[in-house]
């Protein structure tokens, strides 16, 4: 699917009928419990209290639910936290007049990286061709509202690495290759805050997004899939 679909859809969002101060208050109090749950999840799956599979679904309904109390029922079978959780330092957002509305990252046979705290554009560009791009966002500085990201992957890897607490969408087609769906955003995002809409091609290629801690190395990450990969090899067969 093109950019001008995407920017399309943005845009039948922003023509919506401004919300009433109720709602506007409800939504708001979602905002506030989802931030507050999500860095709840990050802290039990820090002390491995979640797998991988079972936070990242549970991030994920953090970011779609509407109501407090659907959020808020995401922590109530953990136990209560040992400490006082401090939220995550988030990287500050790029004011609207220094935004860049555009930037194009090329690969060709070789590997591209992004990481660290650079500043994410408006919209972004991704040209990979028999090689690697790997955008990583948790230090990133973005932008507020919808931030664009177009990949085309020709016999290439293109892997995105983003924090629990950034929304992210999916839309994109694959031939021959994967191109991973991903629906992790709210309905009705809070306008201060960004998100992450990816689409593009994938041919004899593979998009990927993972998500990851703050600070959390690929040795890290490996060490962790093993880890639980060699947990469920020694649980006993279920019996039919």
């Amino acid at each position: 699917m093109g950019a001008s679909s995407t920017a399309g859809r943005a845009t039948l969002r922003r023509m919506t009928t401004a919300p009433g101060p109720e709602t506007r208050l409800a939504r708001s109090r979602a905002h506030e419990a989802r931030e507050r749950v999500i860095a709840a999840l990050q802290e039990h799956f820090a002390h491995d209290a979640l797998d991988v599979d079972e936070f990242e679904r549970r991030v994920t309904l953090a970011h779609t639910s509407e109501s407090v109390a659907e959020i808020e029922t995401l922590l109530a079978d953990l136990p209560a936290l040992a400490r006082a959780l401090v939220p995550t330092p988030k990287a500050a957002l790029v004011p609207a007049a220094d935004v860049l509305p555009t930037q194009t990252v090329y690969t060709l046979m070789g590997t591209t990286e992004r990481r660290g705290s650079w500043v994410v554009p408006r919209r972004m560009r991704v040209r990979a061709t028999m090689g690697t791009a790997v955008l990583d966002f948790r230090d990133a500085r973005l932008p507020a509202g919808s931030v664009d990201v177009d990949i085309r992957a020709l016999m290439s890897t293109a892997e995105i690495i983003v924090p629990p607490g950034l929304a992210v969408e999916t839309d994109g087609s694959a031939i021959m290759g994967t191109f991973e769906h991903v629906d992790r955003a709210p309905a009705h995002p809070d306008p201060d805050a960004p998100v992450l809409r990816i689409h593009g091609l994938a041919l004899m290629g593979t998009v990927e997004i993972k998500m990851r801690l703050p600070g959390e190395t690929d040795r890290d990450a490996h060490r962790r899939l093993k880890a639980e990969r060699r947990e469920r090899k020694a649980l006993p067969a279920k019996r039919t």
